[in-house]
């Protein structure tokens, strides 16, 4: 069975929490007073990822306070995938993901299919999944809408599938690990 570690980063009040608790079922309700993560909390659940088995995933729910960024390389060690979460009601968000791409994508050369943007969008926000003003870069990435109060089932079909992207690259990268030591 695979074992994913899945980082899920992004600025600050953007819902990096609120979807973790859902993905992992940890809390029913979406809802709640702000509390910043302070660091980083890991939430261990199974899943069934797309075209998959069932595999482990380590949530890792990063803080987006800079404050925290000297412990970066320690969270980036074995990660397999890398979910960047903003609030694309905020303009400065747009702008501040490119950053966290640099940061956590770019600099572990991790695949397009091993990363994810989720624009999540706070309750009462009037959700629109229009099309986003991102840079070149960060538009080849899938991007999912996250809308928990309305469509929540859509938001973890959408992991599902980039859970199955994660895990075969993961397969994939283990097969090339053990070709190169029978050759």
């Amino acid at each position: 069975m695979f074992k994913a570690k899945i980082l899920l980063i992004g600025p600050s009040e953007s819902g990096k929490t609120v979807l973790a608790n859902f993905l992992s079922d940890t809390a029913e309700n979406v809802g709640g007073e702000y509390t910043p993560t302070q660091g980083v909390r890991i939430l261990e659940f199974e899943s069934q990822p797309e075209g998959n088995s069932t595999c482990e995933v380590e949530l890792w729910d990063c803080s987006g306070d800079f404050k925290f960024e000297s412990c970066w390389p320690a969270l980036l060690k074995d990660s397999s995938g890398v979910v960047i979460i903003f609030n694309p009601d905020v303009p400065s968000h747009l702008k501040e993901i490119e950053t966290w791409h640099s940061m956590f994508i770019s600099t572990q050369g991790l695949q397009d299919n091993q990363c994810l943007l989720v624009a999540h969008h706070k309750p009462g926000s009037g959700v629109e999944d229009r099309r986003l003003p991102l840079a070149s870069h960060l538009s080849k990435l899938p991007i999912c809408h996250s809308n928990l109060e309305e469509e929540p089932e859509d938001v973890r079909q959408a992991f599902c599938r980039y859970l199955g992207n994660v895990v075969n690259a993961m397969s994939e990268s283990r097969e090339r690990e053990e070709m190169s030591i029978i050759t």
